[in-house]
């Protein structure tokens, strides 16, 4: 069985959350995380567009930066970032190979009685691989809530919480207050705590975590002033940092200003933790930060596809906004809903700027079949067409027959692939 199968067989161990398989894995393996020093970023949504752009300014600033983030687009090396890239199908396996027999001594001891999962693993190897590559600060993002997640086991610079909104309550639980509380998990003692715009149900929470902890509060609404709104992108003025005039953000989407407070919020920790980040840099991370398959124009053919990552009622929200501000619709919109996910909290937002509904699935379990998908969004939207077929790429092709533009949307397991076929195929993202 080659790295790769075994790291693939561990899928179908599902989510467990808690934190003493990697504690345990992370001290055979030398504690790699704690070769350079982290920014540890939490939150419902925001999080990967918060990660580029602070890695962006740390870039800027002259680190060498390393980024784990999840999941991926197409390849698993997507989530392991050296110096904005990937790293490679190699690296990658050299970093696999140091965990795998980490796990393979501790299981012949007893002293790692569960099975780590795919997570787990994969998160082990991110810091091995940056340790290897000798990154001098890393940016990790929390894969699912915070506090028992696989990423916390790290000791921060800084940490943040983006935003608070429902998704994975199963896990998370079923209120704003339980969610916050648990990606408020992140807090550490006299560790900086940056908070982006929360509802109060969920301010509250982080609010007290960071209290108890005698984790400074920073409140991110006042590190940056959007200026105005133009066809979609944020121009903003950073308010505290001595950098002047006007920046067009580079990440697309009325959100976007509410993350670069975020992030230049973080970047303004960082440099007060005694890691420089000079006001060229924070300029840069708002101005040169890139986050594919979010807010993306591709050109298809003699048309052009906007895929976006909206996966939960919030990420469509910020999808219909972003359609709103650009007076880009209607128009039609390939579909992808996994089985988890509360369909009309996805689909409502977006159904105001859909001409034709092209439902699809992609090849994993959750995946909603593409004719009960169909037969959903017709009962709620009967009065916009919806047709369907199980090949995500002829239902984009579909959408864009219509009028030579279209959306794709709904799970980044349809968008990642689909963009990666696409440019493979000679199109470019624009």
């Amino acid at each position: 069985m080659t790295l790769r199968d075994r790291l693939s067989s561990l899928e179908h161990f599902g989510i467990k959350l808690g934190l003493d398989s990697m504690l345990g894995l992370s001290d055979a393996l030398g504690h790699p995380e704690r070769a350079y020093a982290t920014v540890h970023v939490a939150g419902t949504n925001g999080k990967g567009s918060v990660c580029a752009m602070v890695s962006a300014g740390l870039r800027a600033a002259g680190y060498r930066t390393g980024v784990y983030s999840s999941p991926h687009l197409d390849r698993i090396e997507e989530r392991v970032a050296v110096d904005g890239s990937p790293i490679s199908a190699e690296a990658f396996d050299a970093a696999l190979a140091e965990v795998f027999q980490a796990i393979d001594r501790l299981q012949r001891s007893g002293r790692l009685p569960v099975t780590p999962t795919f997570f787990e693993v994969v998160t082990a190897a991110a810091f091995v691989a940056f340790r290897n590559a000798g990154v001098a600060m890393a940016v990790i993002e929390v894969g699912l809530g915070g506090r028992m997640d696989a990423t916390n086991i790290v000791a921060p610079v800084a940490t943040a919480v983006t935003s608070i909104a429902f998704d994975h309550e199963r896990h998370l639980g079923f209120t704003l207050a339980a969610i916050a509380y648990e990606k408020a998990g992140i807090t550490k003692p006299g560790v900086p705590m940056v908070m982006g715009p929360l509802p109060d149900e969920a301010g509250v929470v982080v609010e007290a975590e960071a209290t108890a902890a005698s984790a400074p509060l920073i409140r991110a609404n006042d590190a940056v002033e959007v200026v105005r709104h133009d066809r979609g992108t944020c121009v903003v003025r950073c308010t505290h940092w001595g950098a002047s005039g006007d920046l067009r953000l580079s990440l697309a989407g009325r959100h976007q200003g509410s993350n670069a407070a975020t992030a230049v919020a973080l970047l303004r920790a960082v440099d007060a933790a005694g890691y420089p980040v000079p006001s060229p840099a924070v300029a840069h991370a708002l101005t040169g930060a890139s986050w594919p398959g979010r807010l993306e124009w591709i050109t298809a053919g003699c048309g052009r596809l906007l895929i976006d990552a909206a996966h939960n009622p919030s990420g469509a929200e910020a999808l219909a906004s972003y359609l709103r501000d650009a007076a880009e619709s209607p128009m039609p919109m390939a579909l992808v809903v996994m089985e988890d996910k509360v369909l009309d909290g996805i689909v409502g937002p977006l159904a105001p700027h859909v001409s034709h509904w092209w439902c699809t699935q992609v090849p994993i379990a959750r995946s909603r079949p593409h004719d009960r998908l169909a037969r959903d969004v017709r009962a709620l939207f009967p009065g916009t067409p919806v047709s369907s077929t199980p090949e995500p790429l002829e239902a984009i092709d579909q959408a864009l027959a219509d009028q030579g533009r279209a959306m794709a949307a709904g799970s980044i397991y349809f968008i990642g692939p689909a963009r990666a076929r696409l440019l493979a195929a000679g199109h470019a993202s624009i």
